[in-house]
């Protein structure tokens, strides 16, 4: 039996293989869960429930009833990183009650290397609503558990009083409990690893305007981390923490990836299966590649020629976008604007532009403001831009994660769907399902993203680590607009100055494949045409965006990755290194059908070479990775 009462009010649900199992038990009126995979325990006793004003659904609970159902769906999702996705699961649904016959519906759904759970709130009498002030639900880690992590910053803080902005580092393989920079916990995702037993993945999704988006409580030394709702003084201080529900209502999903490898979690679509579209698109999309004038020119750039020439280099690469960065509405202005696009669609390029997301919540002084803080304004200005022909939108500078960010998240969505708009959201928040959920969503920031490239040598020094984490963690989860492939050796308008990289060119080639999203805003510019060796720019040209597959191949979070990926029947298979030394690897690729590929790689001098190369008759190559370089397969 896939679903069985083991002993009184104890209930298990296991995924199709049955491999993967979870266990509800109710000790003393409180609801718990564990987990194994394959008889290994991957998560200990871990406690389920909510508190609310006036309402204890976390104690003296009784079960009341469970159904159990399965779950056989086929979806296709162009955005993420399998276009065409089977969903099967096994469901168990209990209700339960308290002494006050108040009830809390728990929804569990297990696939054979994912969990995704919520809580359901029936409206029995009156209130018609329920105010949540905590999230009982917890996370408890055998003792031999590390963990990779990356902290939540406390708000209002950082730049212009912009954070917390999601944009923090990993610390690697760290023992638990050892308190996060700023003492406030952990943005999701959250990668563990269990010792010898594998991986499990935390992350949530499902989260729009009826909740808040929560992160990972600080954790103790005997592994226990719990749900944690957003600080007080997000949002400048308006809104509540909690969120309220209107009943009958949902909570978020909560999504455990577990593997004895780390090919579940990196291959997962779980963010995707449990979500439904939102709406209907108000057309076909088109996603792409975009040229992005400010990541090495900066703010100088925004100006009408400097535009028309980043537009002839989307044009020359065969790109479909260009990104105008902040304060075009003050350098370039509305009615030149108009022109700008009028110049791009002649050229087969459409625009897309930056907003402040602005209201209360921050002091970053970048025009155009508050266009996208409130309905009318908004509606106003997409209303323009549909009639000029803008293609999409990227907003920044949100403020927390409280419900009232959440909804004006989705509340953008809508109102661009509704004006044909794609969007992209920065210094922003984890998306959580949104690709499925929102059809114009292209994917947002949130990770210490290539601005940081100019910004600062140190992220310059630690990007080949950075790299080698996001796929594990960070991109396993959701569309991530990194603004990948800076070809300058020194980031700067003239390539002579400012920070210097330190990765090759082959390293910055194989992160348009190892970073997935459907936008890519790409960090080339003019003098690269001229600068870079045919193979590098014909390799721009062609690579894509969207993907029909993900393969994981092998990999450590932080020290190297190989991840393949295919595009109808061309795979492109993309190895980093960031242990510091060349490094010699051997992989077996049997997804290709053909031995002969196209192996982009690093000379002893550290350019870029192309040349044809065989894999054995058991499809496996032998790769020599130089320390912060990489290298790239294609072939059928």
């Amino acid at each position: 039996m896939l679903f069985s009462g083991l002993r009184a009010q104890e209930l298990r649900v296991t995924g199709p293989d049955g491999k993967l199992e979870v266990n509800l038990s109710l000790e003393k009126g409180k609801l718990y869960y564990r987990v194994n995979l394959a008889g290994q325990e991957m998560l200990e006793n871990s406690p389920l429930g909510l508190l609310g004003d006036k309402v204890d659904l976390a104690s003296n609970l009784q079960l009341v009833a469970s159904d159990t159902k399965t779950i056989d769906q086929k979806y296709e999702e162009p955005k993420i990183k399998r276009r065409l996705v089977r969903y099967q699961a096994n469901e168990l649904l209990c209700t339960l009650e308290n002494n006050l016959k108040q009830q809390l519906v728990v929804i569990f759904r297990v696939s054979n290397n994912d969990i995704a759970f919520r809580y359901g709130i029936p409206q029995v009498a009156e209130p018609a609503n329920f105010r949540v002030e905590e999230e009982i639900s917890g996370f408890k880690f055998p003792h031999s558990t590390t963990t990779f992590l990356t902290s939540q910053a406390t708000p209002m803080i950082g730049w212009k009083k912009t954070k917390p902005s999601y944009e923090e580092s990993y610390v690697p393989d760290q023992a638990m409990g050892v308190p996060s920079k700023y003492g406030v916990g952990y943005t999701f995702p959250a990668l563990f690893h269990v010792g010898f037993r594998g991986w499990v993945l935390l992350s949530e999704t499902g989260s729009n305007g009826s909740y808040c988006g929560t992160k990972l409580s600080e954790g103790t030394k005997s592994g226990f981390y719990k749900i944690a709702f957003p600080e007080k003084g997000e949002n400048n201080g308006i809104g509540d923490r909690g969120p309220t529900l209107a009943l009958p209502g949902f909570t978020p999903w909560r999504t455990i990836t577990v593997g004895s490898t780390l090919k579940p979690i990196v291959e997962t679509t779980i963010p995707f299966d449990v979500v439904e579209p939102q709406y209907r698109a108000s057309k076909p999309y088109t996603f792409g590649r975009a040229t992005w004038s400010w990541l090495e020119w900066q703010d100088g750039s925004i100006n009408f020629e400097d535009q028309k020439k980043f537009v002839d280099l989307s044009a020359a690469l065969g790109y479909e976008f260009v990104l105008v960065d902040n304060w075009w509405d003050k350098e370039i202005g509305h009615r030149k604007i108009e022109e700008l696009a009028a110049y791009g669609r002649e050229k087969g390029v459409g625009l897309c532009l930056w907003y402040n997301s602005n209201g209360y919540w921050n002091d970053a002084p970048q025009t155009p403001k508050n266009r996208m803080n409130t309905g009318i304004a908004r509606k106003k200005e997409m209303a323009w831009m549909q009639a000029v022909g803008i293609k999409g939108i990227k907003v920044d500078f949100f403020g927390g994660d409280k419900q009232e960010t959440l909804q004006l998240y989705e509340d953008i969505l809508a109102d661009a769907n509704d004006y044909g708009l794609t969007v992209i959201f920065h210094g922003c928040t984890l998306p959580r399902g949104w690709e499925r959920m929102y059809p114009n969503f292209v994917g947002s920031e949130a990770v210490l993203a290539s601005e940081n490239l100019i910004f600062t040598q140190d992220a310059n020094d630690n990007e080949a680590f950075n790299a080698t984490l996001h796929p594990f963690i960070r991109n396993a989860v959701g569309a991530m607009d990194f603004g990948p492939v800076l070809l300058n050796k020194r980031h700067n308008r003239e390539n002579n100055g400012g920070t210097v990289r330190k990765t090759t060119e082959t390293f910055q080639l194989a992160t348009a494949v190892l970073f997935q999203t459907p936008v890519q805003n790409f960090g080339l510019t003019p003098n690269n045409l001229l600068e870079m060796p045919t193979h590098v720019i014909d390799f721009m040209k062609q690579v894509p965006t969207v993907w029909d597959e993900t393969r994981f191949v092998d990999g450590y979070p932080g020290k190297y990755v190989v991840l393949a990926r295919r595009k109808k029947e061309q795979w492109y298979i993309a190895a980093v290194n960031a242990e510091g030394k060349e490094k010699t690897i051997e992989v077996t690729l049997p997804m290709l059908s053909e031995n002969v590929v196209q192996c982009i790689s690093d000379n002893k001098l550290r350019g870029s070479e192309q040349k044809t190369i065989s894999l054995s008759r058991e499809k496996t190559v032998r790769l020599t990775l130089q320390s912060s370089g990489g290298a790239i397969l294609i072939g059928k």
